[in-house]
């Protein structure tokens, strides 16, 4: 069994726009931090899957991707904040492609732990729209292979980028076999993830939400961890753990300002990959999502993967100057309250 594995996007420079913060270099930020630490030869690299029809239409509407593909054909951005070129619209598959890729070794056992560096990124991506610089959604295609054609009966995906994923949550808000967690900026684009937000028939109780104001920092992160996501892990039991892995929530980054610390982001994977090694025989998978600074992107990236093998790691960017709140505690007890943790 490899520890590790990973998913690069070769190509994806042909997805870009001159100005735009989704940009091919927050990846080659991300390699050259893995090259870095010595983690990026070391593994194996994965070239991507074929996304199956019949997965692809679980997870969007074949209008919407009829849409897509005439839109990526003519270069023309989907909405004012999500562009396209020619390209995109193969990438975008093998995106997904790469996600299903790591997920499939990770769940039959031939990795312990994957990460699939997806561009364009995904968890925006509703069944029926692109937006948030997110094309399709390829976490909820990589759980939706898993479900459909491995066998999969009970999935996680839990959600560390700075912005709710509002396609991700509207995806299995009706549906039992995956449990949705996310911790996000709130009020905060893209407006939804409020602490009431559930899901409904065979969903219900199926969606955790867990809004941050402002300038929450590592504390916050850690105690909605310990105190509440990994107690509803343990109530629902997931077979696998799927991570929608957004940068953005780091104190460096421009479009947001929760104060998190790549020191803290390596305690969140590393939380979760306990709870995995313990419950689910370690499967854990990253799926790369939002995050705009590169300095960032090589810290959090170094840190997350560090979790993910286990590894002592040390924090080059430190923590930041703004000092922390506490306004998210009302918050987590509402929380709690809700779920009767």
């Amino acid at each position: 069994m490899h520890e590790l594995v990973y998913f690069y996007p070769n190509g994806h420079e042909a997805h870009r726009e001159i100005g735009h913060p989704e940009r091919p270099e927050r990846v080659e930020a991300m390699v050259e931090a893995l090259i870095e630490a010595g983690w990026w030869d070391s593994f194996p690299h994965l070239e991507p899957e074929e996304v199956s029809p019949e997965v692809l239409s679980k997870v969007h509407m074949p209008r919407f991707l009829r849409q897509l593909e005439e839109v990526c054909a003519r270069g023309q951005h989907f909405d004012v904040d999500t562009y396209t070129t020619t390209a995109s619209w193969d990438l975008a598959l093998k995106a997904a492609g790469g996600a299903i890729a790591v997920t499939r070794r990770v769940w039959e056992g031939e990795a312990r732990r994957g990460f699939a560096l997806t561009r364009p990124p995904g968890h925006h991506a509703t069944p029926g729209r692109a937006m948030g610089f997110c094309l399709l959604n390829n976490i909820a295609l990589a759980a939706q292979d898993l479900l459909l054609e491995k066998g999969a009966k009970r999935l996680a995906i839990v959600d560390l980028d700075q912005h709710h994923g509002n396609g991700t949550q509207d995806i299995f808000w009706a549906r039992g076999e995956v449990f949705y967690f996310s911790t996000h900026q709130y009020p905060h684009y893209p407006g939804t993830g409020a602490v009431r937000e559930v899901g409904i028939g065979d969903g219900e109780g199926r969606t955790a939400n867990f809004p941050l104001p402002p300038f929450s920092g590592d504390q916050a992160f850690l105690t909605i961890m310990d105190e509440a996501i990994i107690p509803l892990l343990d109530r629902y039991n997931p077979q696998m753990i799927l991570v929608s892995y957004g940068f953005d929530p780091h104190w460096r980054d421009p479009l947001g300002s929760l104060l998190l610390t790549a020191a803290g982001y390596k305690s969140l994977i590393g939380r979760l990959c306990a709870w995995a090694d313990a419950h689910c025989e370690g499967r854990v998978a990253l799926v790369l999502e939002g995050g705009y600074d590169l300095e960032a992107a090589a810290a959090c990236t170094q840190g997350a993967t560090a979790a993910l093998l286990s590894q002592e790691w040390d924090d080059p960017l430190g923590a930041p100057h703004q000092p922390e709140t506490s306004a998210w505690q009302s918050m987590l007890r509402e929380a709690k309250n809700l779920w009767r943790l």
